[in-house]
């Protein structure tokens, strides 16, 4: 993925705060006092693209969570996108949280997949496999396979993602966006620990979910 030149905003959030503020500032030219609504929205799609940096545990054997959020997910499932049995971790983000996806581990993406789907609410389960999903599978720096799986939420309706297979990552790279509300999934293999527990708030990159 390429550097971008503007780390505290999402790249993606440019046109719509230009558009927001413009229309922000019209409406206090035009209305007055009647404006502060336009400003509160104005806020709103400024705080929503926010993309702070974050300090990136050096750890080799630590998986990052990918998003910020809250913990739903900490369970054994099949990973369908590896073909295996594996430990998930989910993170469900809402509207307040900030949307950039961030690599969780040092390693090279062997494939990526893209499935369609429905827009049902990100928190529960059955979006894992119902919703709008792209999916990266991972061969992390120490051999261990990490699948990664951007989830379109009940008001997401564009998933981006900026790399490819046989992309290297970094850990803490951003390397995708959901906009408005939605999920990563994380399956990683049985033998991992996690750090995590569910309802637990995480921090995109600054937290550790699980150890390899």
């Amino acid at each position: 993925m390429k550097n971008y030149p503007h780390p505290i905003i999402a790249r993606e959030g440019w046109r719509y705060l230009t558009l927001a503020f413009a229309v922000a500032l019209a409406s206090t030219f035009f209305i007055g006092p009647w404006s502060i609504p336009f400003w509160i929205i104005a806020l709103f799609v400024l705080q929503f693209f926010r993309d702070p940096p974050r300090n990136i545990p050096q750890d080799p054997n630590a998986v990052l969570s990918p998003a910020d959020g809250r913990i739903v997910v900490v369970e054994k499932v099949r990973d369908p996108y590896a073909n295996r049995e594996a430990l998930k971790i989910s993170v469900f983000m809402n509207v307040f949280n900030v949307h950039s996806n961030r690599a969780p581990v040092d390693g090279k993406i062997e494939n990526v997949q893209y499935f369609p789907g429905k827009f049902v609410n990100a928190d529960l389960d059955k979006a894992s496999t119902e919703n709008e999903r792209n999916a990266l599978t991972i061969t992390a720096a120490n051999g261990h396979t990490v699948t990664c799986v951007q989830v379109a939420g009940l008001i997401a309706r564009r998933i981006l993602c900026y790399v490819k297979a046989n992309d290297s990552l970094r850990r803490g790279q951003r390397y995708g966006f959901i906009r408005f509300g939605s999920r990563v999934d994380v399956y990683l293999p049985l033998t991992a620990r996690p750090r995590v527990t569910v309802g637990e708030k995480v921090s995109a990159t600054e937290t550790i979910l699980a150890d390899l």
